[in-house]
């Protein structure tokens, strides 16, 4: 399989008016009548209150920070818009995975942090919103400008004259980059910035000068005009021939398949692609990293796959096809299980979000996911074939058995549980480790948010992304579930989930290790010291603001548990520390773990 993806191509608008903006460019709004702007007053005209008019337009109402001495004068301009609401964080690792879950749910997000030991101390979370293709606004107050260009040595740098260090490393790991050092081009560095970031789907990085965010000028006097993206386009003549090629290739097909990927997400082609579902009756599965992109209750659905970990009769289905439409994967080692699909590229459909690949065939560039979807739709041929074999091999999945009085709590069976508490007024957080092969299982009513991080898989992303994703959907309650190792990494900002007021439950499964990393290569390294989990919330909790915690080690000790929580603590922020055995994994992780081993371990090639 080809799992080679390339860079975005410049689509340009099909009318080819030699008036009409470039596709990356930001287009202004006017109303048919002449507007008068607001003039603002001195204290208003300012770069940081211009910044923050910005973020707000563009959709983002709550930053997330870590107070230093060059941002601190850009925060009080920041948290005097009345519209954005500053949430500030116990570190900047947590604040940039909060700004990551936040943009999972609002499509946009921000994080403020000092220079350099902030900057740093972020990056690993902007590198993450970089590989899941969400728009981070990283905004990072900087030296004053007057520093710029002498041979001076500044705090919170590595000692050298240099300034430019930060932003080398952020240069890797998101797609523009504007140092404000001036303010005669500022708010066209920051319109670039944001737009850029919303266009491309991608983190951006800016730097302003700390003795410009309090500065008035004249072009920070009035409102800013809103602006827009130039919607981009698709090629009609490529369209055409990549949805003639497509209809000439699945004509031929038996029994074609449809497999959602995470770059549904990006492309905003999720709609489209179950309209296809609709039209052609194709069987419709998703790759882990795609749940909750489309409908769970969709009549076609047969689950998620995942080679050799799938749901039950998913991959079957899927490696005997002829013919396989995948909507924006990723293939890495991860996702294919090590490498083991058992996928064919000649019976491959690739549908990028902006180019077709039909099987070892030509690509189509300038296509977009959403219109070749749709264009397909009109006109697909209906074949059931693949899902009436579905039907025919299914056998509804067993359910585990109860846990009798008093036996120690398996996972299976809690999370028996927790499929009851799914509704389209929760989310599930789903840590890196075993609550990865878990949480997949759930079947989600429609509604119901869904969020883990696949590509990068950092252990403690949960923490930061979970405080993220509630403060952007407060109408939601977010159900996190955690390891005891991911939870030790990033645990303080459950600080910042109490101080806001949030209702999300954490469930913290406790095995006392690294059990993802038991299952690829075990070691004395993969066991930590024991934490009093539900003590240390406690602690942090301190009598101030709602937060209940709870310790369960069975069965009907996790029943009651669940009923206070969505009971009589429904409006407190709820730690339920779950105390299961350290081998205690599912299926899937075990067999998942071994094929991963066996990648990692493929000897050198032969010189």
């Amino acid at each position: 399989m080809d799992t080679k993806i390339g860079s975005i191509d410049t689509c340009k608008p099909t009318t080819g008016d030699v008036g009409s903006p470039p596709s990356n460019a930001v287009a202004t709004i006017q109303d048919s009548a002449p507007t008068t702007a607001t003039s603002l007053d001195s204290s208003e005209a300012t770069l940081g209150r211009h910044l923050a008019r910005r973020l707000v337009q563009a959709g983002v109402t709550d930053i997330f920070s870590v107070p230093g001495d060059f941002n601190l004068t850009l925060l009080d301009h920041l948290i005097a818009e009345p519209e954005l609401n500053n949430i500030g964080c116990c570190n900047e690792l947590n604040a940039g995975y909060a700004a990551d879950g936040y943009a999972r749910s609002r499509g946009v997000g921000a994080c403020v942090v000092t220079f350099t030991v902030g900057g740093l101390s972020v990056l690993n979370a902007i590198a993450g919103a970089y590989s899941e293709n969400l728009p981070v606004i990283c905004i990072v107050g900087g030296p004053n400008s007057n520093d710029f260009g002498t041979n001076r040595i500044l705090h919170h740098t590595i000692g050298l004259p240099d300034f430019s260090q930060e932003l080398r490393c952020f240069q890797t790991v998101t797609c523009y980059q504007a140092v404000v050092n001036n303010l005669e081009d500022a708010h066209e560095q920051i319109d670039k910035a944001i737009s850029t970031a919303l266009k491309e789907s991608k983190p951006v990085y800016i730097s302003i000068s700390c003795n410009l965010a309090a500065t008035p000028h004249p072009t920070f006097a009035r409102d800013p005009v809103p602006f827009a993206l130039t919607p981009r386009m698709s090629n009609k003549m490529g369209l055409e021939a990549a949805v003639e090629a497509t209809l000439e290739f699945l004509n031929k097909a038996v029994k074609p398949v449809m497999v959602g990927g995470p770059k549904l997400r990006v492309a905003k082609a999720s709609d489209a692609f179950v309209e296809l579902a609709d039209a052609s009756g194709y069987p419709l599965a998703v790759m882990p990293s795609a749940k909750g992109f489309v409908p769970e209750n969709h009549p076609h659905f047969i689950g998620t796959y995942w080679g050799a970990v799938s749901t039950p009769f998913c991959s079957e289905i899927v490696e005997s096809a002829d013919a396989y439409i995948f909507a924006g994967p990723i293939f890495n080692d991860y996702s294919s299980v090590g490498y083991s699909l058992l996928l064919k590229k000649e019976k491959a459909i690739i549908v990028h979000p902006d180019r077709v690949v039909v099987a070892n065939g030509p690509t189509f560039g300038c296509v977009l996911m959403s219109d070749f979807f749709r264009e397909l739709a009109k006109r697909v041929k209906r074949n059931e074939t693949a899902y009436e074999n579905y039907h025919r091999i299914f056998v509804p999945e067993g359910k585990p058995l109860k846990c009798k009085p008093r036996e120690p709590l398996r996972v299976n069976a809690m999370f028996q549980h927790i499929q009851k508490m799914l509704s389209s007024e929760t989310a599930v957080i789903a840590e890196t480790g075993d609550s990865w092969f878990n949480c997949q299982k759930l079947k989600l009513p429609k509604g119901c948010g869904y969020e883990f991080q696949m590509q990068y898989g950092s252990i403690g992303w949960s923490v930061g992304a979970t405080l993220g994703y509630a403060q952007a959907s407060p109408n939601k309650r977010v159900l996190s579930f955690i390891g005891d190792g991911s939870f030790q990494v990033t645990a303080q900002d459950i600080s910042t989930m109490i101080r806001n007021g949030q209702k999300t439950i954490i469930f913290l499964i406790n095995n006392g290790g690294y059990t993802i990393e038991v299952e690829i290569h075990d070691g004395p390294y993969n066991v930590i010291k024991n934490w009093n989990y539900t003590g240390l919330v406690d602690a942090i909790h301190n009598g101030e603001g709602k937060c209940w915690t709870t310790k369960v080690r069975y069965e009907e000790e996790l029943a009651e548990a669940i009923k206070t929580a969505t009971m009589e603590k429904k409006d407190s922020l709820c730690f339920i520390e779950v105390i299961v055995h350290k081998d205690d994994t599912s299926k899937e992780l075990l067999e998942w773990g071994s094929r991963v081993a066996a990648a990692n371990g493929r000897p050198p090639n032969p010189q």
